[in-house]
């Protein structure tokens, strides 16, 4: 049985893998992580070529060093998401602040604001994405569909009891994307992240 604390067999066979530099990895990794990797750069960037740019360097950088991810630091999943979120923030900074530089709207703070509800919500983005489908379902039917519980109870064929504690469980994962780490600050690496 393993560990807890052993890291998932595919993300080390993955590593090993890029590390070898079997072309055919980088290409698995990219069919299972691009849509996640742009969508994030896309949340804070709202910039769909930045987003493409972004999704680039985030697998040329995997390609390049491969041990750059540390398995034992949590799921690749979660690494790639918190690098996908460094450099887009970075990118956002520099663009926001060249903007600024040439006698743009706005000011340092309002360029912090701005960078802070991007991190919020392209974390509460990947929380969503990240979260267990049954948490997600119960959530997806009382924000969208605006069910109640007993509703999403009824629709997802599971007790009243267990329809709040998935709302319950699922809202407070998304409360972590407001947590008070400073803007710029990748996401924690780990499950729920």
């Amino acid at each position: 049985m393993a560990t807890q604390d052993a890291p998932p067999r595919w993300d080390l066979r993955m590593r090993q893998r890029l590390t070898r530099g079997e072309a055919a990895a980088l290409g698995e990794l990219y069919d299972r992580f691009a849509s996640l990797v742009h969508g994030l750069a896309h949340r804070v960037l709202d910039d769909e070529r930045a987003a493409d740019g972004i999704t680039r360097e985030v697998f040329v950088r995997i390609w390049e060093d491969p041990e750059a991810y540390d398995p034992k630091q949590g799921p690749l999943r979660s690494w790639l998401a918190a690098l996908t979120h460094r450099l887009a923030v970075q990118r956002l900074r520099a663009t926001e602040t060249a903007a600024l530089e040439r006698g743009g709207e706005g000011s340092a703070e309002e360029l912090e604001r701005k960078v802070h509800h991007a991190s919020v919500a392209a974390r509460a983005d990947y929380i969503v994405q990240a979260m267990p489908s049954p948490l997600r379902a119960a959530l997806e039917l009382a924000y969208f569909q605006r069910r109640d519980y007993r509703r999403t109870a009824a629709d997802l064929g599971v007790t009243e009891d267990e329809a709040r504690r998935r709302l319950r469980l699922g809202l407070q994962l998304l409360a972590t994307a407001h947590d008070t780490r400073p803007s710029g600050t990748p996401p924690e690496p780990g499950g729920t992240t």
